[in-house]
């Protein structure tokens, strides 16, 4: 009896060991705070559900560096390696690997709308083998704050990359939005990082602030609209909250950290069994406001009181 206790616990160990012994692939587009925080976030939840290195978990992961060309490389080799699961930070690189396999689970995450994005057709039950968090912006939130800093705003300037399918859906929501409003849009293009300044100073003159949303593109140049922004005053907002960090005077957005948790927290899911079509896509659930009282100087902005009380952190530098 006791050599068969003996073995029971010993195959009990070891499908413990195997239950841990697995491996996640995980593809960004670009290396830039919010996305950065997403992968930090996710291995954060890995590790805390006892899916570690130390237990046999392998991780790959990958950076595009801002090339789609380079992202579909990456789904290529991730297919080949054949993961437990891929994770794709962002839509390029969603988008990507959801081509090149139709078995293999996949957790997109930071995509504010994977039906546009053509990667779901239904959030609630996913038919395929995809599904993840998303980060689609509160619009109205974000327009209202512009226009409660500034109430005499009648332009607003966007810049954002137009071959980017969740930049122009948003960019079409906040249009929307700023109709209703009687706000006119003005947009500024840029494809690539390199076209993100000549793009930013097209709306000098024009515009009484500038917003960036949820762009790869922008955002991974981020500094370069600030130096802009700020050279010849022109507020600055934008839906990620780093760029509080960066230039930007003032933020409503998520916690990419916190998204990447709850990303992560999808992962250990899949992990452990569960189909992906039994996983709801889902929207980050924790929205901050911040304020650069510093950069909002600097911009030619004063923020009103009301404002500075409802923020989560106001930054003096």
């Amino acid at each position: 009896m006791k050599k068969i206790a003996i073995i029971t616990s010993i195959i009990t160990l070891c499908l413990a060991g195997f239950t841990h012994a697995q491996s996640v692939s995980i593809t960004q587009i670009i290396g830039h705070p919010a996305l950065d925080s997403v992968y930090k976030g996710v291995v954060t939840s890995l590790n805390e559900a006892g899916f570690t290195v130390a237990k046999g978990l392998k991780i790959n992961y990958q950076n595009a560096q801002g090339n789609p060309a380079i992202a579909t490389q990456i789904a290529e080799k991730f297919v080949m390696d054949k993961p437990d699961l891929i994770i794709a930070i962002s839509t390029p690189s969603a988008q990507a690997v959801a081509l090149k396999t139709k078995d293999i689970p996949i957790i997109f995450s930071a995509i504010s709308n994977p039906i546009e994005a053509k990667l779901m057709t239904n959030l609630e039950n996913p038919t395929g083998n995809i599904t993840g968090i998303m980060d689609s912006p509160p619009m109205d939130a974000q327009i209202n704050l512009i226009l409660e800093i500034i109430p005499t705003a009648k332009t607003i300037g966007i810049i954002y990359n137009p071959t980017e399918a969740n930049s122009v859906s948003m960019v079409a929501d906040f249009k929307n939005l700023a109709t209703l409003k009687n706000i006119k849009i003005i947009e500024a293009h840029a494809t690539k990082t390199d076209e993100v300044a000549t793009a930013t100073k097209t709306l000098v003159g024009r515009v009484d602030a500038i917003y960036v949303p949820l762009d790869n593109t922008i955002i991974s140049e981020f500094e370069s609209v600030a130096k802009v922004a700020t050279q010849e005053k022109i507020p600055l907002f934008a839906a990620d909250t780093d760029t509080i960090l960066r230039g930007a005077a003032a933020s409503i957005g998520f916690d990419y950290y916190e998204l990447g948790k709850q990303t992560g927290r999808m992962a250990v899911k899949v992990l452990q069994g569960t189909p992906i079509a039994n996983i709801p896509a889902t929207r980050a659930d924790i929205i901050d406001l911040v304020i650069n009282l510093k950069v909002s100087q600097e911009q030619g902005l004063v923020i009103p009181d009301a404002v500075i009380k409802r923020a989560k952190e106001v930054l003096f530098y």
